[in-house]
Parts: C-alpha cells; structure tokens; sequence
C-alpha cells in the first residue's frame, strides 16, 4: 500500500522516535504538517521522514533544537552549522588545555607556593579579556611617545598571545606577565629620548634595522663588539641627531645609552617571562641593550672590527 501522507504513530513506528518527541518537533516548527485529517489529526508528507533522519543525526553531535530549527528552515546552512560547532570546539579544547596547564602548575609546587601561584593564574582565567589585557595596557603606556608602526611593533613583542600548547612552566609566566603589568609603579618600557633627537621619524625607520642584526648575533651567542649591529645603532642615533659616527660621538652615545642601562628587576623579569612565553622567539630588550652598551664601549676601546670612517656632516 502506498501512502500520501503518514499519522505522527505511522512515523513514530518507522523511525524509532518517540511520538512524544514528535510531537514536540511538530510543534517547534522542525516538523511541517502536510495536511489534516477528517478528525482534526496532524499528517505527515515524504519530506517527513527525510526532515526527522536530519534532526536526529544532528541531534547525535549534540546540536541544539535551536539551531537545527535554524538549518531546517534554511536560515542557516549545513556547511555553516559546522563551521561555527567545528570553531566551538576549538575554542571548548583550548580552554580545557589551558585549564589542564593551570591544574598542573598547581599540581606540582607545595602547599605555600600552591596558594602563590594560585592568585597568579586566578588572572587569566577568561582567555578573551586575558588576551586583551596585555596589549590595552602597553596601548596606553606607549602609544605617545612612538610612531605607528614602531608602536604596533613593540606591542607585538611585549603583549604575546596566550601560548597555543600551554604547559605548567608556560601559563605560570603568561599569568605573571598580568601580575607585572597590575603591580604599582612598575617602570614602563620607554624608548630614549633627548632634546637632540631632531630626526626621531629616521630613527624609527632604522632601530627595525639594528633590532634585526642584534636578535641574530645574540641568538648565535656572538659576544659584544664593534659590528654590524653597533655600527647600524650609531648611526640611527648619529643621523637622528645630524651628528657624524666619530669616536667622540660614540663617547656621548655610550655615556647616554649607559645612564638607561640600569633597568628595573621587574623590567627584565618581564621579558624573561615574554621569552618564556614564546619560546624565545621575542628579543629580550633588557639582553639587547646590555649587549649594545658592551658593543659600543668595546669599540671605544679599539676591542671588535674597524670603527667605521666618519660620515655624514659635523656640527
């Protein structure tokens, strides 16, 4: 026998599903009524049987009522209901890692130091607003006393993002990165600056230069000297200042550079922290401009290659 339309038993038997939950389907709007019975009864077309296998397979991920209403109805496609779930999950896995890093910082360290750290990792337990807090600050610590790109820059190196694949050692130094940034008159990053900075915009432009050259003699471990990278650092300051690379203006550069040496414990404990977070991948600033200052006064002295032949014009 061959049917036009079903009863909601008829469907109920074929399919498995409870009348009760078809019912609920065909009052949601999930389920359209193709017709009705000379009683007042609800009956069901062929795009009945195929509408209730969908709902039941999405209901096996677990997909809410809402939402599959949305994809029946068309409001929503397939292709982006499992696009947004597939996006859910990542985020629902990132959070248990993270979860799962915290649980075992704290796993691992006794009674005393459990309470500690506690309080640190306490901070950056909602990814979202831990993600933002890093770089709101630094944003409003710097964003007058640098141009644009150099700005977006440093923000880049001192705000990094919550590590991919958090271990104990990893989110402990993200959570103190926060605790830094909160604790009262922590020294701030500032770039030098003195009245005799005539060409900062120049400067900008070619410190990208002398940061590049000294990242890569320090992470081959190169001991300080008259190189590339100080001579590149010279001339930032030297053409800034419509100043000549001489050794007298070396002298002053090293006595300037040498007065901002002195960096706060807790300026160099946060970007060990930031190295710690990254996997070393940000240049230590704190490492750099010692290993600046070691530079420029060896080639003071003659230690490392050549001083470089005078250039530009002298005041």
């Amino acid at each position: 026998m061959t049917h036009d339309t079903w009863s909601i038993g008829e469907l109920a038997a074929g399919t498995g599903v409870p009348v009760k939950t078809l019912r609920y389907y065909s009052d949601s709007g999930l389920l359209p009524v193709a017709a009705r019975s000379g009683g007042g009864h609800r009956r069901y077309g062929p795009e009945a049987w195929e509408r209730i296998r969908l709902i039941r397979r999405l209901r096996a991920l677990d997909t809410p009522i809402a939402t599959i209403t949305q994809v029946v109805t068309g409001e929503r496609s397939l292709d982006e209901l499992v696009a947004t779930e597939l996006e859910a999950v990542h985020e629902r896995l990132a959070e248990l890692r993270w979860r799962q890093a915290t649980l075992e910082s704290l796993d691992e360290c006794p009674g005393e130091e459990r309470l500690r750290r506690l309080g640190i990792l306490a901070r950056v337990q909602q990814l979202p607003q831990a993600r933002r807090t890093l770089p709101d600050h630094w944003y409003r610590e710097l964003s007058g006393s640098l141009p644009k790109r150099r700005l977006d820059i440093m923000i880049a190196m001192l705000a990094p993002d919550p590590p991919q694949d958090p271990g104990p050692t990893t989110v402990l130094a993200y959570a103190e990165l926060h605790l830094l940034i909160a604790t009262p008159s922590f020294t701030r990053w500032t770039q030098d600056h003195d009245e005799e900075m005539r060409d900062a915009p120049a400067f900008y432009g070619e410190i990208e230069e002398v940061a590049g050259l000294t990242a890569a003699a320090v992470a081959q471990g190169l001991p300080p000297g008259s190189g590339d990278a100080v001579n590149a650092f010279v001339a930032a300051h030297a053409r800034a200042r419509r100043e000549s690379d001489t050794p007298a203006f070396r002298a002053y550069l090293h006595a300037l550079v040498s007065r901002s040496s002195g960096f706060d414990p807790r300026l160099e404990r946060y970007w060990g922290l930031v190295g710690t977070v990254t996997g070393g991948r940000v240049l230590n600033m704190t490492v750099a401009h010692r290993w600046l200052t070691a530079g420029l006064a060896m080639s003071l002295t003659g230690g490392g290659p050549p001083l470089p032949a005078p250039a530009g014009p002298t005041p």
